[in-house]
C-alpha cells in the first residue's frame, strides 16, 4: 500500500468522527457480520391484549407471552379469541388481530420473514432502506413488501388470503403468477396447483385496523426520537415513564419516574435464557426494554439516569449491558452470582458467541464519546476497568432463584461490599437455565394446530444466512436449509421461472428460505449439573463444545484450548440438509 493511502486510510476514521459530532444523525453501523455473531435486530412483544401464547424456537410446549420479551428467529405467536398483540422490530411493526398464528420465521440485519398460518396481520414499515427486506409467507403464496407503507395479510380457515395494500406496494408470488399489489389494492390468493390471483375490493376499516392506526400514530409522535434512534424498540414509552434533560457531561439522559426508593437498574426483573444470546434480563416496568438492552446507566446525585448511545441506523441490541462477578467470592450455599450495570464508556464484553467486529459493534452503537473505544474493547484484562457502578449497584442473588428465571428484588442477598468489590469479573455467569427460564414465561395451554404456511412457487430462492453460534449451554439447535423444489435432483441445475400467462413483467422474486426446523423441548432442569465442577477448574472461562459433549456422555470435561476471545467458542456447521423448497 502506498504512503497517500496509507495516509487516508489513517485520517479516515477522524474525518468520519468529525462528521458524527456535527450531524444529529450518525452514520449507518456497517451490517457485515461474522457467522457466529448474532444478529442486531430483535423483535419486542410491545402490546398485549388477552391471552397471547408464545412458542419459543425449538421447543413443542407454549408459554404465556410477557410483554417486553425478546422474540428472534423460529418464534411462534399465537392469538385467542378477543385478543391482540404487536412486535416492534426496529422500525417496523407486526401487529395481530385474534385467532392469528405467526412465526417469526428469520430475522437477521436486512431480512425479516414472517410465516403466517391462520388469521390476520398489519406490517407497519417506517422505512425500508434499500438493503432491507421483508417477506410474509402465506399457504397460498409468497409477499415481498417493496417500500414503507401499511399492509393488511390475512388467512382464512381454507387457507385462502387476501392482501390489501393502504399504503405502499408489495409483490405476490403464488405458482407461476407474479403480480404486484399497489396503494389501494386488494387480491386474493388461492389454491396451489395451479395459483389462483383475483383482484378484490378492499374491505372497510374495522375495530383492528382502527387499533393498528392508533399505534402507529404513538410511535410515530415520539418525543424521544429526539434523542434516540427509532430502530430502537421500546424508545416511544419512554416518553410518558420520565423526562429527558441534557448534562453537560454526557449529553441527554433519561431519568424514570415513578420507581421506587431503592431503586436500581437490574434489579427490578428477572433472567431468561433467550438464544443464540444466554442470559438476557426482563426488566418489571413496562418501559423497561431500551434502557436494558442499549446504552448505559449512570448515577447522578442520587437518581439513576439512562444514557442513549449515538442515533445510528441500526443499534446493535445486547441482552443485558451488565459486568459479572466472580459469585464464589459470596459465601453462600449453593452458589450466587453477581452482576452490576455498566456505567458510561466501560466496554461491554458478550458471554456468548462473537466476533472482534461484533463487540466493536455492540459498543460503538451504544456508547457516546469514547475516542479510544476500539482500544478499549480490545483489552484483554477486565478486571482493570474502573467500573463506577460496581460499589453502588451491584445485585446478588442465589444461583438457584438466578436459573429459575425467579423474580430478582425479593431474594437479593446482603453481603459486605468487599466481597465483591475485590472478587474478579467473570465473562459469564455459571448458572444453567431450568426449562422455567428458557420457555419465555409461564405454561400456556396449547392452540389449536393449524396447517403451516407452505409456498409452492418452485423458484428463484433464497437461502438462510449463515448459522450463528450457540452458548456454552448447550448444542446448537438445527436450522435446516433447503434450496431443492420438488422433484428437483440435488445436484440438478434449478429450472428457470415460467412465464405466466397474463401475468404483469416483473423481476425475479426472491423467495424466502422454509420454515425452521423444531427440536425437543429442553429438559426440566439443567441439562449437565457437573458443569458447575468442570468450570471451577478453569476460573473465568467457558467450557467449550467439545467439553460439553464430554460432559453429556459422563465422561470427563478435558482440557481447554488457548483462545483470545473469552466468550464461548464458535459452533461448527454441519453441511445443509436437501428439502423441497418452501416446506417446513
Amino acid at each position: 500500500m502506498s504512503s497517500g493511502k496509507a495516509d487516508c486510510m489513517i485520517l479516515l476514521p477522524i474525518v468520519l468522527l468529525l462528521l458524527s459530532a456535527a450531524t444529529r444523525a450518525v452514520s449507518p453501523v456497517s451490517r457485515v457480520a461474522d457467522a457466529d455473531d448474532p444478529p442486531a435486530r430483535v423483535a419486542r412483544i410491545s402490546y398485549l391484549k388477552g391471552s397471547v401464547s408464545l412458542q419459543v424456537s425449538g421447543d413443542t410446549g407454549w408459554s404465556e407471552a410477557t410483554l417486553n420479551y425478546p422474540v428472534t428467529t423460529g418464534d411462534r405467536l399465537y392469538t385467542d379469541p378477543d385478543s391482540r398483540a404487536e412486535l416492534q422490530v426496529g422500525r417496523f411493526a407486526v401487529r395481530f388481530s385474534e385467532f392469528t398464528d405467526l412465526t417469526l420465521t428469520n430475522l437477521t440485519d436486512d431480512f425479516m420473514q414472517l410465516g403466517l398460518a391462520q388469521g390476520t396481520i398489519r406490517v407497519s414499515v417506517y422505512d425500508l432502506t434499500s438493503g432491507d427486506s421483508i417477506e410474509v409467507d402465506t399457504p397460498s403464496g409468497a409477499l415481498s413488501l417493496l417500500e414503507a407503507g401499511e399492509y393488511r395479510v390475512a388467512v382464512a380457515s381454507d387457507s385462502a388470503t387476501v392482501v390489501s395494500v393502504d399504503r405502499g406496494s408489495l409483490d405476490v408470488s403464488a405458482g407461476d403468477v407474479r403480480e404486484t399489489v399497489q396503494r389501494g389494492q386488494a387480491v386474493r390468493l388461492s389454491g396451489t396447483n395451479p395459483a389462483q390471483v383475483a383482484d378484490v375490493t378492499p374491505g372497510g376499516a374495522d375495530s383492528f385496523d382502527a387499533w393498528s392506526a392508533e399505534r402507529d400514530r404513538y410511535l410515530s409522535s415520539s418525543a424521544s426520537a429526539q434523542y434516540v434512534s427509532r430502530d430502537i424498540p421500546g424508545s416511544a414509552d419512554l416518553d410518558e415513564a420520565g423526562n429527558w434533560q441534557v448534562d453537560l457531561q454526557y449529553g441527554p439522559v433519561w431519568y424514570p419516574s415513578g420507581v421506587p426508593v431503592d431503586w436500581g437498574p437490574y434489579r427490578y426483573g428477572h433472567w431468561v435464557w433467550v438464544e443464540p444470546w444466554g442470559w438476557t434480563w426482563m426488566e418489571d416496568e413496562p418501559w423497561g426494554f431500551a434502557p436494558f438492552h442499549y446504552g448505559r446507566w449512570v448515577q447522578l446525585g442520587s437518581t439513576w439516569g439512562w444514557l442513549p448511545g449515538p442515533i445510528v441506523a441500526l443499534p446493535c441490541y445486547a441482552p443485558a449491558l451488565v459486568a459479572f462477578v466472580d459469585g464464589s467470592a459470596v459465601a453462600y450455599g449453593g452458589g450466587a452470582e453477581v452482576w452490576f450495570p455498566l456505567g458510561p464508556g466501560e466496554p461491554y464484553f458478550p458471554w456468548y458467541h462473537h466476533s472482534r467486529d461484533y463487540r466493536l459493534r455492540v459498543n460503538e452503537t451504544n456508547l457516546r464519546n469514547v475516542p479510544n473505544l476500539a482500544e478499549l474493547v480490545r483489552r484483554r484484562n477486565v478486571n482493570s476497568v474502573p467500573y463506577r457502578n460496581r460499589v453502588i449497584a451491584t445485585t446478588v442473588v442465589s444461583r438457584a432463584t438466578f436459573s429459575r428465571g425467579e423474580p430478582v428484588a425479593p431474594h437479593v442477598l446482603r453481603v459486605r461490599p468487599e466481597q465483591v468489590t475485590q472478587a474478579l469479573i467473570t465473562p459469564h455467569p455459571a448458572a444453567l437455565p431450568t426449562a422455567r427460564a428458557a420457555a419465555g414465561g409461564s405454561p400456556a395451554a396449547r392452540p389449536p394446530e393449524v396447517a403451516r404456511p407452505v409456498i409452492t412457487v418452485p423458484a428463484p430462492r433464497r437461502l438462510t444466512p449463515p448459522g450463528r453460534g450457540y452458548p456454552a449451554a448447550g448444542p446448537p439447535r438445527g436450522r435446516e436449509v433447503s434450496s431443492t423444489p420438488p422433484g428437483v435432483s440435488a445436484s440438478a441445475p434449478m429450472p428457470p421461472n415460467p412465464p405466466s400467462a397474463g401475468a404483469r413483467s416483473r423481476p425475479a422474486v426472491r423467495m424466502p428460505p422454509p420454515l425452521v426446523a423444531k427440536r425437543p423441548p429442553p429438559p426440566a432442569e439443567p441439562p449437565f449439573p457437573v458443569r458447575q465442577n468442570a468450570m471451577q477448574a478453569h476460573p473465568g472461562r467457558p467450557l467449550e463444545r467439545g467439553q460439553v459433549e464430554n460432559l453429556r456422555a459422563g465422561r470427563p470435561a478435558g482440557p481447554m484450548r488457548d483462545q483470545e476471545v473469552p466468550p464461548h467458542p464458535a459452533a461448527p456447521r454441519a453441511a445443509p440438509t436437501r428439502r423441497p423448497a418452501g416446506k417446513p
